[in-house]
C-alpha cells in the first residue's frame, strides 16, 4: 500500500516517522515543494536570529534517514490535482516541467499555511513574511546593530522577531492595530504583561495604530505578522470539505474515507474541547503526525490532544496549555510575580463556568506540569 503525504514541513514528516517506528511497510512518499529536506519552523524567528541554532538545527532528520527508512522525499514537487476517486495525484516540477501522475491507497494533507499578506505594506516596502529558511536568512542579514525595522502586527511571530531584534541592537518599532498585543489569545490581564516587556526593552509599541507609509518605506526592513491563511486550495478543487480550513473528524479524516489532513490547515472537531478547532502551532503538527499515522496504517484513533504553545521572548519563557474557545472565560487567577522584565515567574489561570478552560507559566518551569494539568479541572 502506499501512503502519499502532501507537505514537506514538521506534521508530514513527524507522521512519516510515526509510521515506520510504528512497523508500517508500504510505501511511504512526501511530496514537497520546498527544495529543503523537512524542518521545524519555530526556530525561524527564535534560536536561529539569535544564533543559538543553525537552520540544519532544525531539520526534522538528515537525508540518510530518509533513505535508510525508504521514505521516498519528493523536494521541490508541487501537487496540482488529487482525484479521490481514482486514487490517483497530479505533480509538476516548482520549476517547470512536465506534470505525472501517481497512485495512492491513503493520503495525507499536511500542505499548512501561507502568510497572510498586507496589501499597504507591499505598495510602499519590499516586506519579509517570515515561514522559509530563505526568509529567515534575509531576515538574518538585516539585523545589525543600528538597523531600523518596522513590524506590523504584534501576535507571537512580530513579537518574537521584536525580541531577536532588540538583542542585536535593531531599533524596532511595531504597529497593531488592537488595543494589546496578542490580546485576541491571551485576554487583556495577560497581553498588557506583554507589551509592558517590549516596551522595557525598547520597543515602540504603537498600539490601536494604523501603519504609517512614511515609516514603512524609510525602514531597512518591513517584517508583516499579521496572521495566516490555510492552504487549502488542494483540497477545495479534490472536493473535500473545506471552511476555514479543511474539515477533519475526530480520527483527522476528511469527508473522503482515504484521506486525512493535520497541521495547520486541518479544522479538527475536537471529541475533548467539543468543538472544530484549528492549530498553527509546533506542537499540533507532531502530536496529529502521530495520531494521523497510526490511522493511515488502519487504526481509528480519535486526536484528543490539547493545544499547547511556547514563546521565548528575552528572558521571558512561556508555555501554553488548553484553550479559552469563543465563549471567553468568567476570570484569569494570576499567582506569582508578573514583572517579567525583571524576572517574575507567574501561572495565570482563564476559568469559565468554574472549570480551568487554558492556562499557561510564565518562567515558572517546575510549575509546568501542574499548570498542563489543570485544564479541564474545577477552580
Amino acid at each position: 500500500m502506499t501512503i502519499a503525504i502532501v507537505g514537506g514541513g514538521l506534521a508530514a514528516a513527524t507522521a512519516a516517522t510515526e509510521l515506520r517506528e510504528r512497523g508500517y511497510e508500504g510505501d511511504v512518499v512526501i511530496y514537497s515543494a520546498e527544495d529543503h529536506l523537512p524542518y521545524e519552523r519555530p526556530p525561524l524567528s527564535k534560536e536561529v536570529l539569535l544564533g543559538s541554532k543553525q537552520v540544519e538545527d532544525a531539520q526534522v532528520h538528515d537525508e540518510a534517514w530518509y533513505t535508510e527508512n525508504r521514505v521516498r522525499l519528493e523536494r521541490g514537487v508541487k501537487v496540482v490535482s488529487i482525484d479521490p476517486a481514482a486514487h490517483t495525484l497530479r505533480t509538476e516540477p516548482v520549476a517547470g516541467g512536465e506534470r505525472t501522475e501517481h497512485a495512492y491507497e491513503k493520503l495525507l494533507l499536511a500542505t499548512g499555511a501561507q502568510p497572510r499578506h498586507f496589501d499597504v505594506a507591499d505598495r510602499v516596502a519590499d516586506p519579509l513574511y517570515l515561514r522559509t529558511v530563505e526568509d529567515n536568512a534575509r531576515l538574518l542579514a538585516a539585523l545589525e546593530p543600528g538597523a531600523k525595522i518596522v513590524i506590523v502586527g504584534a501576535g507571537w511571530i512580530g513579537l518574537e522577531v521584536a525580541s531577536a531584534a532588540r538583542q542585536k541592537d535593531v531599533e524596532v518599532t511595531v504597529y497593531e492595530v488592537a488595543d494589546l498585543p496578542l490580546v485576541a489569545v491571551l485576554g487583556p490581564e495577560i497581553a498588557q504583561l506583554f507589551a509592558d516587556l517590549h516596551r522595557a526593552h525598547g520597543v515602540d509599541l504603537r498600539l490601536s495604530t494604523a501603519v504609517d507609509q512614511a515609516a514603512l518605506a524609510a525602514a531597512d526592513l518591513v517584517v508583516v505578522g499579521i496572521g495566516a491563511i490555510p492552504s487549502t486550495e488542494l483540497a477545495e478543487k479534490a472536493g473535500l470539505s473545506v471552511d476555514r480550513g479543511v474539515l477533519v473528524d475526530e480520527t483527522l479524516r476528511t469527508s473522503d474515507p482515504d484521506i486525512y489532513a493535520i497541521g495547520d490547515v486541518a479544522s479538527h472537531q475536537h471529541p475533548v474541547l467539543g468543538r472544530r478547532i484549528r492549530v498553527e502551532h509546533w506542537d499540533t503538527a507532531i502530536e496529529q503526525g502521530k495520531v494521523v499515522a497510526h490511522n493511515l496504517a488502519g487504526a481509528d484513533e480519535q486526536y484528543t490532544h490539547l493545544p499547547y504553545f511556547f514563546t521565548d521572548q528575552y528572558d521571558l519563557g512561556m508555555e501554553y496549555f488548553g484553550s479559552v474557545g469563543p465563549d471567553g472565560y468568567d476570570r484569569v487567577d494570576i499567582e506569582g510575580d508578573t514583572d517579567v522584565a525583571n524576572g517574575g515567574a507567574f501561572r495565570a489561570y482563564w476559568v469559565k463556568d468554574g472549570t480551568v478552560r487554558a492556562a499557561m507559566h510564565a518562567n515558572d518551569w517546575d510549575a509546568s506540569d501542574s499548570v498542563r494539568d489543570s485544564v479541564g479541572t474545577a477552580r
